[in-house]
């Protein structure tokens, strides 16, 4: 987590154990009037984050290991404190989840839907201002100059940090549950519209002052400036929803609407609660050998004691290490397939080193002058970060609409002999359209979900130490007056034709 942090997107992440070592410390003097319960309740998140640990062990999956890592952490505290005293803090301890990064593969379609409609309603917001600008994809053309709302500039820098601080003003909002929900939700509408704003107030100064708003200082600093505009406008959401709706008392506990009625410091008995002991009033030694004798509570101490530990010596002791199977280079694949002949492409380096990928081919391949582009990647493993980058993230771009999206069989078998799914997708621009096919072929599976290709990652590598596995993209352009089932007949064709000749180069 810590070299995520170290990135721009997620350093935030820094901030998140000292906010909730604060809401911890708020909350001691509850913490220590409830009792300590040890409860075997607690063995279930436990086990569960350690299945969790496996999974991503095993799958190459950051985030399945990081929420591993909170199960673990909630198992132990409930096994051992109880629940009570849970309870008692279970806003902070949720509250650590938020210093996960999320998955790529979910991360990057989001990034792309973000800068797509921060251009959109930044273009709008310069039509408003009456500029002239044309958006094609996530590029502005303002005539004298052209911005590239580029991922940095998505707004996904700012959407989870403003989330995060709407969740944590929420809590300390002493208000009614509907007014804290909508303060949450409200926080992704503000995000998309400040970093409009943002893009908006770029291209208005780039006319006066030149290249210089888009570049280094004031590039950082306007986001900056954002992003307080942004906590602003949380906080004056706050203070209208509380004047405009009717005013709400509430007790110093957060979200209780009642005040306690009765002879303080008495129960029913009429004998003294243990709330209303003053903390400087317990005995320091009797205390901490109270909690120490409760956290070596022996049932509850040896089955955690006892998981942690089988689960170390699992993770050191059987062989997870990878059988990565000879495959053919791609250097060879036949440029004549068929009737279609082939021209090699290469990818830039920068490019090759993003994608994490052990080989691949691209091909445009011709039949009389219809053309298919033919790409394959091929990764020899698929643990934590190495995984495959799916076309959804990457097909729409410089102003391609992604349409029709979903899966259709085609009139071929895979290699285990089942009719074959792939993802089909039609993209326009303009007058322009294309046709895609895309498939993930997986140790004998032809998978079309990245969810899949998780799943499948763990259980091979549990049950045949591989994760191998590779991308296939295909496109075709739809000809000017041609029907789209026409290029579909085409590329159905072609994906016939080439499969037999890739099963070769992918291993078995």
């Amino acid at each position: 987590m810590i070299s995520w942090w170290g990135g721009e997107d997620y350093n935030y992440g820094y901030l998140i154990a000292p906010i909730v070592l604060y809401l911890i410390w708020e909350k001691r003097e509850k913490l220590s009037a409830a009792a300590a319960r040890p409860s075997w309740a607690g063995f279930l998140p436990l086990a569960f984050g350690i299945f969790l640990f496996f999974l991503g062990e095993l799958g190459g999956e950051y985030t399945t290991m990081y929420f591993a890592s909170w199960f673990v952490l909630a198992g132990l505290l409930w096994l051992h404190l109880g629940w009570a005293k849970l309870k008692v803090v279970w806003f902070p301890v949720l509250f650590l989840t938020t210093m996960f990064p999320l998955p790529v593969f979910m991360t990057s379609p989001l990034t792309f839907k973000l800068k797509l409609l921060s251009s959109e309603i930044g273009v709008a917001i310069l039509h408003a201002y009456g500029m002239s600008a044309y958006r094609e994809g996530n590029v502005i053309d303002l005539g004298f100059t052209q911005l590239q709302v580029v991922d940095a500039c998505s707004g996904l820098r700012y959407l989870f940090p403003l989330i995060i601080m709407a969740i944590l003003l929420a809590y300390l909002y002493k208000s009614a549950w509907w007014k804290k929900a909508v303060l949450i939700v409200s926080a992704v509408p503000l995000t998309i519209v400040t970093n409009s704003l943002r893009i908006a107030m770029t291209g208005i100064l780039y006319e006066i002052w030149g290249p210089v708003v888009a570049e280094d200082f004031f590039h950082g600093f306007s986001g900056l400036l954002i992003f307080i505009f942004g906590l602003a406008m949380l906080l004056f959401e706050m203070w209208v929803l509380k004047k405009i709706f009717p005013k709400e008392k509430f007790s110093s506990v957060h979200g209780s609407r009642f005040k306690v009625q009765g002879e303080p410091g008495l129960n029913a008995e009429g004998s003294k609660t243990t709330a209303d002991v003053r903390p400087e009033t317990l005995n320091l030694k009797s205390a901490v050998a109270t909690g120490i004798r409760s956290l070596m509570h022996p049932p509850q101490f040896i089955v955690a004691v006892v998981l942690l530990t089988g689960t170390l010596a699992l993770a050191q002791g059987i062989e997870f290490r990878e059988k990565i199977p000879p495959a053919q280079s791609f250097a060879g694949f036949p440029l004549q397939v068929g009737e279609w002949n082939g021209k090699r492409d290469a990818l830039e380096a920068k490019i090759i080193k993003d994608l994490d990928l052990s080989d691949y081919v691209i091909v445009d391949y011709t039949n009389g002058s219809k053309v298919v582009n033919f790409y394959t990647a091929y990764y020899e493993t698929q643990r934590k970060g190495e995984s495959i980058h799916s076309p959804e993230t990457c097909l729409p771009g410089s102003g391609w609409d992604f349409r029709n999206a979903g899966s259709v069989a085609l009139p071929l078998a895979d290699r285990r002999g089942e009719a074959m799914k792939v993802n089909r997708a039609v993209m326009e621009k303009g007058a322009s359209k294309q046709l895609s096919y895309f498939w993930f072929p997986q140790r004998d599976r032809v998978l079309t979900s990245a969810w899949e290709l998780k799943w499948y990652n763990f259980w091979d590598a549990l049950t045949r130490q591989r994760t191998d596995g590779a991308l296939v993209r295909l496109i075709t352009p739809v000809y000017a007056g041609e029907e789209v089932d026409q290029a579909e007949a085409r590329l159905t064709a072609f994906t016939q034709a080439i499969v037999p000749v890739l099963n070769e180069y992918l291993p078995k």
